[in-house]
């Protein structure tokens, strides 16, 4: 089995290595423990200070402070059609760090099309659905982590499948409970054969609703990349309105647990390290 390089890379001030390396870490840790059993890809993640540091062969997914062009956040093709991705810096860029490494691994270039069928009772038929592993469940409040550090939930293989069974996981986290499904705050997208449309269902409101993206352009372009450019990106509530919003908030407690708990570990290294030198601390 191939082993993907992954580089974590910080163009942002605000991230010291520290930071970067302990993302870094749980990355990792998700990529093996969690991904790679259920869609046997092997990946390996490793932080870098400075992009001129990341060795050739790895795809590095770049922390930036500023990304204003729309669709310009997520994964690309570089010149020679390597794959690397753009994170914008906010308060929880690891989830967005995992939301884009998970998608990475599992269709690097972005083109990887399912058939299943269509999720639009307007038009039943066969469609071909793209495959973006963290959309549908991409929700903050659907997040978990690792190592005290947020990490994205994703479907699994089975999301695609034709009808719905009780002892079937469909997203890691167990958010997704039957195939194609789209909770608040995702989307999934497909194409539609018979009219050459692309179309996407969108859980941003307080609904869901299907939308027409219309024929998509030839392109030397990802289809990831342009998809990501006709989406718009909600906004997080701003107070809790159902028990998975009020989950975001135990989410955040558990950061701060796991934040005490390494420190306490790292107070009771340094006593001992004190201690076989014969200093005090």
């Amino acid at each position: 089995m191939i082993t993907h390089q992954v580089a974590l890379v910080s163009e942002s001030k605000r991230i010291s290595h520290s930071q970067l390396a302990k993302a870094s870490a749980a990355l990792q840790k998700q990529a093996n423990r969690d991904f790679a059993p259920i869609w046997g890809i092997r990946a390996s993640v490793d932080a870098f200070a400075e992009l001129d540091d990341v060795p050739l062969g790895y795809w590095p997914i770049v922390v930036m402070d500023d990304i204003k062009t729309p669709g310009a956040a997520g994964v690309h093709e570089d010149d020679h059609g390597q794959p690397f991705a753009l994170v914008q810096y906010e308060t929880h860029w690891s989830l967005t760090a995992s939301h884009e490494c998970l998608e990475m691994l599992a269709d690097p270039f972005g083109r990887r099309l399912v058939a299943g069928n269509s999720v639009d009772p307007k038009r039943p038929g066969r469609v071909e659905f793209l495959v973006e592993v963290c959309d549908p469940c991409e929700a903050s409040r659907l997040a978990y982590t690792v190592n005290g550090v947020v990490m994205s939930d994703f479907y699994t293989p089975h999301y695609f499948d034709p009808v719905t069974s009780g002892s079937i996981r469909y997203s890691f986290r167990g958010s997704l409970t039957r195939p194609r499904q789209v909770v608040r705050g995702g989307y999934l997208s497909w194409h539609d054969p018979t009219s050459d449309h692309w179309f996407q269902e969108r859980f941003f409101g307080a609904k869901a609703e299907i939308v027409d993206l219309g024929k998509m352009a030839r392109s030397t372009e990802s289809l990831r990349s342009q998809i990501d450019r006709m989406t718009p990106r909600p906004g997080t509530p701003v107070r809790p309105r159902t028990a998975q919003d009020r989950e975001h908030i135990s989410l955040l407690a558990q950061q701060a647990k796991a934040t005490r708990s390494t420190n306490a570990k790292a107070r009771s290294w340094r006593a001992q390290f004190s201690a076989l030198k014969g200093t005090k601390t």
